[in-house]
């Protein structure tokens, strides 16, 4: 190992201190400290962010990248750490261009957002967000332009959360599945299904936390690298390969939403306690890329978890965790984590309907980075949307603008990468099918971990290594397509509903 590489595994070791202490008081801020700790936890947050952030754009980490990155000091490294040397010096360009001064107030503005979007969800009232949103709007524009001179602003947005996706190809994609699932949605409707009332009771939320720890368990998800939270939002956090964690939130009458959360979210964990942990703690480690992350979620959540098969090895383990479901069938099981309906809330809708809510957050994201909609206007737009698509309104702000966190932190450009994801999945399925052979049957003989190993090998390893569209040609030989998701829901939901 050269003395150069030696001198930057030193100085990211030191960095990374700073990382773990963000990335903990950040998991302390939203599953345990009261609300009179708070201000506490945002100044130190702060700090160490700000910290964290001078040593990322400090002269002494460019002359090392600068260095590393010459012909004969890069060709001496391996294809890890060149990996590692050229992607950092791209961030360190990137990130060196945006003031201190601006990037110390984005971080406090980010965890005042937060709490204030926390309020006002609660209290139901935009008007409380409406002022930190300008802001985090304002201060996410201001900073794009430093990062990416010369750039569109939501193009550049996008491409921070799932690098060489633009809006021409998410459009291009989003309107493939509006084309076909507009009207195939309108045929489900036809054949509606009643509210089936056996869901409508007390599910304990105590034994509902032991119904996510199993699942976890069942999935993959090793409990010695991880560990599990609560909060409004659920979410995955994640220090290393070797401390993942997830939250959940738990509805005493609705056990399927911590379900479904506990699946999505377990499939968030798997991918990154499988990233190879030669990557841990340096851009190459947790992949970078959201679609693809949520790719890998909505894959267990959905692909998996909404199959009959999934569910053949472990329901009886489920009604004895919540006794309730030992009254409710199988088969009534599987048609209500299948029933299409109109919805309100984003993470509760079911697999079709959710291309929708999608779909509605980009335009809205559209609107205000492209069409500079003010934000006073933001929740007649919401509302106007959701009729254009669900042909619901919702009747407050809480079940409408105010249900996700992400524009309080600035995750501008992320909602699509929920939708790449399930595109990614039709994909994924397809070679899984090629390659596994039955999935259905693996699913009913209880050998779910056959699939976790095959995605394990096939896409967490390589952590952030591949570009999205690399990981789609390598795995599946083929350029991004909605035509396999589409086909996947066809399939599927014409036997449900009989169409």
């Amino acid at each position: 190992m050269s003395k150069l590489l030696e001198e930057l595994k030193e100085y990211l070791n030191k960095r990374n201190q700073y990382e773990h202490v963000c990335t903990l008081l950040y998991w302390d801020m939203k599953t345990g400290t009261p609300k009179l700790g708070q201000a506490g936890h945002v100044e130190a947050l702060t700090h160490f962010s700000s910290e964290s952030f001078a040593m990322s754009t400090s002269e002494k980490l460019g002359e090392l990248l600068d260095k590393l990155a010459e012909p004969g000091e890069f060709e001496e490294l391996d294809d890890t750490w060149k990996f590692i040397v050229k992607h950092m010096k791209k961030d360190f360009d990137r990130n060196r261009r945006i003031p201190a001064e601006l990037y110390t107030a984005f971080v406090q503005a980010q965890a005042e957002s937060g709490n204030a979007w926390e309020e006002a969800k609660e209290a139901s009232d935009f008007s409380l967000f409406a002022p930190h949103l300008q802001k985090m709007i304002d201060m996410t524009r201001e900073i794009t332009g430093y990062t990416d001179p010369g750039k569109e602003i939501y193009d550049a947005l996008l491409d921070q959360y799932e690098e060489g996706m633009d809006s021409a190809t998410i459009d291009r994609l989003f309107e493939d599945l509006k084309k076909e699932l507009i009207p195939f949605v309108k045929a489900i409707l036809a054949k509606q299904q009643p509210e089936n009332k056996a869901f409508l009771q007390y599910f304990d939320p105590d034994a509902q936390k032991k119904v996510q720890d199993m699942l976890l368990d069942y999935m993959g998800f090793r409990q010695e690298a991880g560990s599990v939270g609560e909060t409004e939002h659920p979410f995955t956090l994640s220090f290393s390969s070797k401390d993942v964690r997830v939250t959940n939130h738990y509805y005493e009458n609705d056990p399927l939403s911590s379900i479904f959360s506990a699946i999505h979210e377990g499939g968030h964990a798997i991918f990154d306690q499988n990233v190879n942990p030669e990557y841990d703690n340096t851009v190459a480690g947790s992949c970078n890329y959201m679609g693809l992350h949520e790719s890998q979620s909505r894959f267990y959540e959905n692909i998996l978890g909404r199959n009959k098969n999934f569910w053949i090895p472990i329901y009886d383990r489920l009604g004895e965790l919540l006794p309730a479901f030992k009254e409710i069938s199988l088969e009534d099981f599987y048609r209500e984590i299948n029933h299409v309906k109109n919805s309100f809330i984003r993470v509760n809708a079911d697999e079709v309907t959710y291309c929708f809510h999608i779909i509605l957050r980009y335009e809205m994201e559209k609107a205000i980075f492209r069409d500079q909609i003010p934000v006073e206007e933001l929740p007649a737009l919401w509302n106007q949307k959701m009729q254009e698509y669900l042909q619901i309104t919702p009747a407050n702000d809480g079940e409408g603008i105010l249900q996700d966190m992400h524009w309080s932190d600035g995750s501008f450009g992320y909602f699509p990468s929920y939708l790449l994801g399930s595109i990614y999945d039709g994909m994924f399925l397809d070679t899984m099918r090629e390659e596994l052979g039955d999935v259905d049957q693996l699913l009913r003989d209880g050998k779910i971990g056959e699939i976790t190993k095959w995605l394990n090998e096939k896409i967490h390893w390589y952590g952030s290594t591949r570009k999205p569209k690399e990981v789609i040609s390598t795995v599946c030989g083929r350029e991004v397509s909605a035509e396999p998701l589409i086909r996947y829901f066809k399939e599927k939901y014409a036997v449900i509903y009989g169409i």
